[in-house]
């Protein structure tokens, strides 16, 4: 099947070219931002072989739907979503933190606790938790924003404000808006019988100091999801929780023998397995948004990428 996993356009105007993890950003003239969604899958900071296919549509269209139900709440980047998979916004210098939230304690946080870790990124964690129950409140745990091909790191709000990465009075701004994200994410979930059970935000400052909500907002990619439905009957007989999230990806991975550690070899995605995501991402964005996903034309993605694009550009 069709995918689109690197792009290399040259749009009006243009001056440079970023290429994260999964998203491409275009820098044009007059603050302008054209964002990409691909459909490469990064899992524990390393990006997979092949890509899935419209996972950059379903990143794209979850994260521009949820900034636009949060806009009220936190200003954000968004512009317009010309293309399926592409989304135009206002020009940002990024803060090198990501803004992660826990409401449970899952995944990372989970893994440090199993080996005896009771703080991260100098929160503390209560002892007698077991995986996947609630925190008393949601802790912030930031991590450091990495490059293509770098892990992200832990790091304290002490450590951000004394390391000068982001000012004391910025980064009160920015705890403000994740907490309000993460209830309005969370408001958002219940409606749709889903538990938000973590995520992450990132945020940019315009050019004229503004703090704005930028990337992607409460995707399958950023964040994780628990069907609500028999949480607590799972839970109170110590079995996995039923989720929504690219955790799936991590498992299989972890299965087979890879945690993107070095010396470790990323296995071999049969095109039955990669078929298989696909059907689990379209199943997240119709659990998450409560809409029917709508495929679209990926015969020539990049030239429908390109016209969609050219033909905002010349409004």
């Amino acid at each position: 099947m069709n995918t689109i996993t690197d792009t290399n356009y040259n749009f009006p105007g243009q001056q440079d070219i970023y290429k994260g993890k999964v998203r491409e950003v275009y820098s044009l003239e007059n603050d302008i931002l054209v964002m990409i969604a691909t459909d490469r899958l990064s899992a524990f900071d390393v990006v997979m072989p092949k890509g899935i296919p419209y996972k950059g549509q379903i990143l794209n269209q979850i994260a521009t739907k949820m900034m636009r139900d949060t806009e009220d709440l936190v200003p954000n980047w968004l512009l317009a979503t010309p293309d399926p998979n592409v989304a135009v916004g206002v020009k940002c210098e990024p803060f090198k933190v990501e803004m992660v939230i826990r409401g449970y304690m899952s995944g990372h946080a989970a893994r440090e606790y199993k080996a005896g870790k009771r703080e991260l990124c100098g929160v503390a964690m209560p002892e007698g938790m077991k995986e996947n129950d609630k925190f008393p409140e949601p802790i912030i745990t930031p991590a450091t924003k990495a490059e293509m091909g770098d892990h992200d790191e832990d790091i304290s709000r002490e450590a951000i404000i004394e390391r000068g990465i982001v000012s004391e009075e910025d980064y009160t701004i920015l705890e403000d808006y994740t907490r309000k994200l993460f209830a309005r994410g969370s408001e958002i979930s219940a409606k749709r019988g889903l538990i938000l059970v973590d995520t992450k935000y990132e945020f940019g400052k315009t050019k004229e100091g503004k703090i704005v909500l930028i990337d992607e907002i409460h995707t399958p990619d950023s964040s994780r999801y628990f069907y609500e439905e028999g949480y607590q009957e799972r839970q109170d007989r110590g079995e996995a929780q039923k989720q929504l999230s690219k955790e799936f990806v991590r498992q299989w991975l972890i299965t087979e023998g890879f945690q993107g550690k070095e010396g470790q070899k990323v296995p071999q995605m049969t095109d039955d397995y990669i078929k298989s995501v696909s059907d689990r991402y379209i199943e997240l964005y119709e659990n998450i948004t409560g809409e029917t996903f709508v495929k679209a034309d990926v015969d020539n993605i990049e030239k429908r990428i390109e016209q969609n694009v050219l033909a905002y550009l010349a409004q």
